[in-house]
């Protein structure tokens, strides 16, 4: 006989493990009545499975921090958290707990979900129970099959009854339509019934398949889970919290911005996307947006030195030699964390503004599942005065948009997509950038489609290059452009036209530049060489524009124009 094994709970000690001890046959008895009286002795000291429930999360861009609550019994020595997802990262653990807890150490474990049952997918008990009514499902049409066939064979042998010296006896005309008539309403029966399983059966399987995909996708996920086992001592009932980071979650923020050209007036609506595949669910969950990112560097780069030295003699092939053997420089750690950030996977109810983050709390509880599926929260709005303007660049396009400038509204304003609506139409998607506004004034823009009762026209272009000095040694090309503006609307517009004019970048050449009217700007958005007109346009009124540069250069010279 196989010697029976004692197991003995483990302690909460680093390297967390399972030892076991054996005893003869003749001592079992004595030796499980002895263990479970160790075992109720000795429960205070050891280490508890507890369960926990998720209270509080705040997401950063790229990363969250996850805040636990556990119930500690009275008496308790250690209790263990377990089934924590393996995206947990260790070093970011806090533990804190009331007053009359005292904490010890503590240890974590990382281990293959499957061996562990507590961890096992709650979904495994509904694809069993759906898998069982399946395969009786599928009994119950094997045993059809075989009525069908039994049924067959009578049919086939006729139904004809025997002497009692076994001879065939002729079956009579009632003999022949009852068993007929038997027969027929036990095929009619067994088919309908076949039918009917086989309907129950599609149903049966398309229920099971998406919490099968559901299955291999949390597996996937959570392969491993964590616990963690904490060493403490508390002489009643008490809360233990549990803090750590996890990574795959994220959160963007996003608009809704509303023009009222009556007013004028933008509404905009503040909203977030958050998304997250940590390996476990937030589940009614007090939720916290932060525009900080922990995951960032510590400490910014610092400069190299900076020397000055004479270059030694080169051979002629080196240079081609050194371009063979040089390699890609890496990319900057900017262009890596944007990398990164776009991948991730996305506010104001209660703003905090913090020494160097934002904090946005939502009022309500949220759930968001651990499988990538974005949840959008409202987070309240703001209506901004604005000034419309009817832009235009007609060397470029010619047609008019129509954007309205709003200085940025108080508070932290993240760069985000807005969804643009005019007139209670929505006309596109568009960029909010508060803090790169540009304009003189400090003012951006939001651009809300175009106005199709502005008609613009842009003129031929006029090029004449000819040659200038006394001996023909220099280069004179001059050119003009010339744009007509209408306006079809019912009420007056603030028309904006803009223009590029060439600038030089060597003092070898030379531009001259002539405007019809003078312009109002002419390093528009700090741009130099963007000329913008600005003025008011009557209804049904026509304005004229027109640009004239003459630029002078050698001859000999190999100008490079990009434009």
């Amino acid at each position: 006989m196989t010697p029976s094994r004692i197991p003995r709970a483990s302690s909460a000690t680093q390297g967390t493990r399972t030892t076991t001890t054996t005893s003869s046959p003749r001592l079992g008895v004595l030796a499980a009545a002895t263990l479970a009286a160790w075992a109720a002795a000795a429960s205070p000291a050891m280490a508890q499975d507890t369960a926990s429930r998720i209270a509080r999360v705040t997401v950063y861009p790229g990363s969250a921090t996850v805040e636990r609550v556990a119930k500690v019994p009275a008496g308790a020595r250690s209790i263990t958290l377990g089934c924590l997802p393996a995206s947990l990262d260790a070093q970011s653990l806090q533990i804190n707990a009331d007053p009359a807890v005292r904490v010890g150490e503590f240890n974590v474990r990382t281990e293959d979900r499957d061996v562990v049952a507590a961890c096992a997918s709650p979904l495994d008990g509904r694809i069993r129970e759906l898998e069982d009514q399946i395969a009786a499902l599928k009994a119950e049409a094997a045993s059809l099959e075989l009525v069908d066939g039994y049924l067959k064979n009578v049919a086939t042998a006729g139904g004809g009854l025997e002497t009692p010296s076994g001879r065939p006896q002729a079956a009579t005309p009632a003999q022949i339509t009852a068993t007929a008539e038997t027969l027929r309403k036990s095929a009619q029966e067994s088919q309908t019934r076949a039918y009917q399983l086989q309907r129950k059966q599609q149903a049966l399987e398309l229920a099971l398949k998406p919490l099968t995909a559901e299955r291999e996708r949390t597996a996937s996920q959570r392969a491993q889970v964590v616990s963690v086992t904490v060493t403490l001592a508390t002489e009643r009932e008490a809360e233990l919290r549990l803090s750590y980071q996890v990574r795959g979650t994220g959160w963007q923020p996003t608009y809704r911005a509303t023009l009222d050209a009556a007013k004028p007036s933008v509404l905009l609506e503040r909203q977030a996307l958050v998304a997250q595949n940590s390996g476990e669910d937030w589940s009614n969950v007090q939720l916290t947006l932060s525009t900080g990112q922990p995951g960032r560097a510590t400490q910014g780069r610092l400069p190299r030195p900076w020397t000055l030295d004479i270059a030694p003699p080169v051979p002629k092939s080196a240079p081609a030699v050194a371009m063979a053997m040089s390699a890609p420089a890496p990319a900057s750690p900017v262009a890596r964390r944007g990398v990164a950030e776009d991948a991730l996977p996305s506010f104001e109810v209660s703003t905090t503004d913090k020494a160097f983050a934002t904090e946005f709390a939502v009022p309500q509880r949220i759930t968001v599942p651990s499988n990538g599926q974005r949840v959008t929260l409202a987070l309240g709005n703001y209506t901004a005065p604005v000034t419309l303007i009817t832009r235009t660049a007609p060397a470029v396009e010619e047609a008019a948009y129509l954007v309205a400038e709003l200085a940025p509204p108080p508070g932290v304003w993240p760069v985000g997509t807005a969804n643009l609506y005019r007139d209670g139409a929505f006309v596109g998607t568009g960029r909010i950038d508060f803090a790169a506004a540009t304009s003189a004034n400090g003012t951006s823009s939001l651009a809300f489609g175009r106005d199709e009762l502005i008609t613009v026209r842009a003129e031929p272009v006029q090029d004449l290059t000819s040659s200038a000095g006394f001996t023909g040694s220099r280069v004179e090309r001059r050119t003009r452009r010339a744009y007509t503006v209408e306006n079809r609307h019912k009420t007056p517009v603030t028309l904006q036209v803009l223009h590029a004019a060439p600038q030089s970048r060597n003092e070898k050449i030379e531009v001259e530049s002539r405007y019809q009217p003078q312009p109002a700007d002419q390093a528009w958005n700090r741009t130099p060489g963007t000329v913008a007109w600005q003025q008011p346009l009557a209804a049904g009124a026509t304005a004229q524009f027109s640009a004239e540069h003459t630029i002078r250069y050698a001859k000999d010279l190999d100008v490079q124009e990009r434009q």
